[in-house]
């Protein structure tokens, strides 16, 4: 009987034991998998969790207009560079100068209109003397006699962005295309509009494809070509060239529009500008403009009477 009990007490020990060990494994189950599927768990809480990536104040398009920008890079290189500075050297410099006199004087009438629909009667209308000089006396523009000592004419830009600025438009969103250049969605509207206005009211020239094509790739070159200097300047040395451009359009972008403005105060603080040096603004403020005329020199001092003795 003893034999009996002991192995019944035996077996039960060893069933108890057997369902504990099941029970502990079905326990830990849930705790295993818990620890497997944490990690992930974790790594899309800490993904999500991450800040994404902002673009800059303006620059909503920024993804998209850095690939523009280094499509332009590109086609600069290999291909719009190289040609400009062919146009530069094979043209003579007067030719160059005539043909960018004469596309400059067909444009003096859209900047007489925004003359006006900013209302600026005083330039507005010495835009059109400079417009009614150089295409008489200037042969049709090819010359600008305007700006000589004998009229003072210079050459002022004015555009329909300036116009939609100084009433309140905002820029919109920043935008760069290759071989176009830096713009915003209100500059590039506006010169998308103003370029149709001269062929809709005088259909030729103007409106034929030739004259149009010939205008772009000879400005276009033109341009490009001019400022090489001030561009190697600018972006030579930027660890960002594409920030350093942005923000170098859109500074002056912005002057533009507060000059074009009737509120707006011109400020003579080289500090307000970043991009300017105050020692060479003040430098370059010191001489007296080319067309002024010479002011008389000072007479001498007279010297003072000596002291009578005593």
């Amino acid at each position: 009987m003893r034999t009996r009990g002991g192995s019944v007490a035996l077996a039960l020990t060893i069933a108890l034991t057997s369902v504990l060990a099941v029970g502990q494994e079905a326990a830990s189950a849930p705790a295993a998998i818990a620890a497997q599927v944490q990690p992930s768990a974790t790594a899309d809480a800490e993904q999500t969790a991450r800040p994404k990536r902002r673009h800059a104040k303006g620059d909503s398009l920024e993804g998209f207009n850095r690939a523009m920008f280094s499509v332009h890079q590109v086609l600069d290189r290999i291909f719009f560079r190289p040609v400009s500075m062919a146009y530069k050297k094979i043209v003579p410099k007067v030719v160059r100068k005539g043909i960018r006199h004469f596309f400059s004087n067909i444009g003096e009438p859209l900047v007489f209109a925004n003359d006006v629909l900013q209302l600026k009667p005083k330039r507005a209308v010495k835009t059109f003397g400079r417009f009614l000089v150089n295409s008489t006396v200037g042969i049709g523009g090819v010359l600008d006699v305007a700006k000589t000592r004998d009229f003072r004419l210079p050459h002022r830009d004015n555009s329909l962005g300036d116009t939609l600025g100084r009433y309140g438009v905002g820029p919109g969103p920043y935008i760069f295309l290759p071989l176009v250049g830096p713009s915003t969605l209100r500059d590039f509207s506006a010169g998308l509009a103003q370029g149709q206005v001269l062929p809709s009211v005088v259909d030729v020239p103007f409106g034929r494809a030739e004259y149009r094509v010939s205008q772009g790739v000879l400005t276009g070159l033109d341009l490009r070509a001019e400022s090489d200097e001030s561009l190697k300047a600018l972006l030579g040395s930027a660890i960002d060239p594409y920030a350093t451009l942005r923000s170098a359009y859109l500074q002056d972008r912005a002057a533009t529009i507060n000059d074009a403005r009737p509120s707006a105060k011109p400020t003579d603080d080289p500090l307000d500008d970043p991009l300017t040096d105050p020692a060479g603004a003040a430098s370059e403020a010191s001489p007296a403009p080319a067309d002024d005329f010479p002011l008389d020199p000072a007479p001498p001092a007279e010297p003072a009477p000596a002291p009578r003795a005593p």
